[in-house]
């Protein structure tokens, strides 16, 4: 699949498989046949030739939102390849974009807070810092800021990890959007480029730059594993099973990892035996 002249900043694949997006540092963007690898358009200015650093389908895989570091989101028609009404206006570098599992919400972590967005309506629903409003005093001179979010597949916690000052995960809760008892989840030491949970919404994996990838239990918080790799690293995911994890970052492979068979939903586990 080559149709970019500048590096790949993100990848979205819609939920049937059918629709894959890229996008690049110069704000192309590329629509992909899921099944042929083909592209459905021409390459198109989909941000003024800043860097796409996120995309999602929505659920139904009727739009796609597109996160960039000029500062707006933008919704495109997946039928047409068109602009589904005005850009959202961030007012900061998008990092993350977000739909929930209803497709009621659309998250984006900025540099200085977490918007919560109606994507039908286009109405704010809230704004609030997360992890730029928090720094180590080791680290005060950094400036902390949001970097990657995730959402459970029930929709009613949204995940979120930030930088060196907080390289921390965050849960809030969707109904009040408060931080959850025993939060933030605290290990890595370095940013925090990615955040992943499984379909059954047990565990929750993070990518960093200090080089590991931890596997947490998302109804305690604690680590229960840690992957150690050779670089940092950028990515992760879990497998359409949630019986491996899939990480790749600075040691250009894509590295896959078995989840301990102790936590497995009980279902696999009693498949395996």
């Amino acid at each position: 699949m080559e149709g970019h002249y500048d590096w790949v900043g993100a990848v979205a694949i819609s939920r049937d498989g059918r629709l894959i997006a890229s996008g690049d540092e110069k704000g192309i963007l590329i629509p992909w046949d899921g099944d042929t690898g083909e592209p459905l358009t021409q390459p198109f200015q989909a941000h003024s030739f800043q860097c796409i650093d996120s995309l999602d389908f929505s659920p139904d895989g009727t739009v796609l939102a597109t996160g960039s570091w000029d500062e707006t989101t933008k919704l495109w028609n997946t039928k047409t390849w068109q602009l589904q009404g005005n850009p959202i206006n961030c007012r900061d570098y998008v990092n993350c974009v977000r739909y929930s599992p209803s497709g009621q919400h659309l998250a984006i972590a900025t540099l200085g807070k977490i918007q919560i967005w109606d994507p039908n309506t286009r109405e704010c629903i809230i704004v609030f810092k997360s992890h730029a409003a928090h720094t180590s005093i080791s680290r005060a001179s950094i400036r902390p800021f949001n970097k990657s979010l995730a959402w459970t597949p029930d929709g009613r916690r949204l995940l979120s990890a930030g930088t060196n000052a907080d390289a921390t995960i965050r849960e809030w809760d969707s109904t009040s959007w408060e931080q959850v008892s025993g939060s933030p989840w605290k290990g890595h030491n370095k940013q925090i480029c990615a955040i992943a949970v499984n379909s059954a919404a047990t565990l929750v994996a993070s990518a960093s730059y200090d080089n590991d990838v931890r596997l947490w239990r998302l109804s305690d918080k604690q680590t229960i594993a840690i992957f150690r790799h050779s670089h940092w690293m950028r990515c992760v995911t879990f497998s359409l099973d949630g019986e491996y994890i899939l990480s790749g970052g600075g040691n250009k492979k894509i590295s896959e990892w078995a989840v301990p068979e102790d936590v497995l939903p009980v279902s696999k586990v009693s498949f395996h035996s």
